[in-house]
């Protein structure tokens, strides 16, 4: 099909390259970003059309030797509270920081925990200002998960999402082995009614049930919103419920900082009544008395996985997932 660039003073369009390649507009923008489910013919289909009708988006990606915006945004499923109560977002934002720093690139944080938040981070996402982006959240975000799953530049998410796909790259903590190894430990202490408080991650639950075996009881499975608040009150809960519990594993370490405040509170010694585990070796599981025992979740590690995952994908590589080993610290609360 014969065409001319556009004329002076008139940016070609996306249209025009869509029409020359014979294919949608949505199928150009996933081979200008990169985005999966694009063959070798489209991609080349697509590149030749560019250099005919000398469009320009505003991010390219490598793979058809265009410029790139050499940022990313860091996407973040939480409330404002929470990002500043919780301080493993901290530790994982200044190592994607680096680690993006390290490869020329640098990140915009765009807050989505809000509804009206969410909306315009979505649209900055998708807009071509940016080169990819990755989404952080230790909650359900289902909604989120699917609109970035149909936006036109790569992705990779923080954690399993509860509604992954094929091809969905995503990087997390082995939760179930981690899960199962801290269920494992309080029971070489002698424990027999180990109790959980939870949210979320529904591997972490496997894990312990797991470890548990013939002892799992679900009836004493509470649960939080990983707040230092959520686990008092779910620990009060589960005393009420049985009072012969005698370890008690949470999901993260602000729910078994709370766990440990409502059993000293209830007269209960940690861990001489009851042990208690956390998840994430976060600063609070060396403030807290006794100083906590939980697995130590290798946010370093993470971050730059998640850096070489995405910048990998801009430049044309395929996703993956990617799950992390994690290490017990034992300390004093078992």
């Amino acid at each position: 099909m014969p065409t001319q660039p556009a004329p002076p003073g008139r940016r070609p369009t996306i249209g025009e390259v869509a029409l020359l390649a014979g294919v949608s507009q949505g199928t150009v923008s996933r081979a200008l970003n990169g985005k999966r489910w694009v063959s070798d013919e489209t991609r080349e289909a697509v590149a030749e059309a560019v250099r005919k009708t000398g469009y320009r988006p505003n991010a390219q990606a490598r793979g058809l030797k265009l410029r790139r915006s050499g940022i990313v945004a860091v996407l973040l499923g939480e409330r404002i509270d929470r990002l500043f109560g919780d301080p493993n977002f901290a530790v994982l934002l200044r190592g994607i920081s680096e680690s993006l720093a390290a490869r020329g690139s640098s990140m915009v944080l765009l807050l989505a925990g809000e509804e009206h938040d969410r909306a315009r981070a979505l649209e900055l996402a998708a807009s071509g200002q940016v080169d990819g982006a990755i989404f952080v959240s230790w909650y359900d975000s289902d909604a989120i998960v699917e609109a970035l799953d149909r936006i036109a530049v790569p992705v990779v998410f923080c954690g399993n999402p509860t509604t992954v796909r094929p091809g969905t790259s995503f990087v997390c903590a082995d939760d179930f082995a981690a899960s199962a190894r801290i269920v494992e430990h309080l029971r070489s202490r002698g424990r027999s009614r180990i109790a959980m408080i939870a949210h979320s991650t529904p591997e972490r639950v496997d894990g312990y049930l797991h470890a548990l075996g013939d002892l799992a009881d679900p009836s004493i499975v509470e649960h939080g919103d990983y707040s230092r608040e959520s686990g008092y009150a779910a620990m009060q809960r589960l005393l009420s419920q049985d009072p012969t519990i005698d370890a008690v594993f949470a999901g993260n370490d602000l729910m078994a900082a709370g766990a440990i405040d409502a059993l000293k509170d209830a007269g209960r010694r940690v861990p001489e009544d009851v042990a208690v585990g956390g998840f994430d070796d976060s600063a609070v599981a060396t403030q807290v008395e006794p100083a906590l025992t939980t697995i130590h979740q290798p946010f370093d590690r993470i971050s730059r996985e998640l850096t070489r995952l995405l910048l990998d994908q801009i430049d044309g590589l395929p996703g993956a997932q990617i799950r992390i080993g994690s290490e017990l610290v034992v300390r004093d609360s078992t």
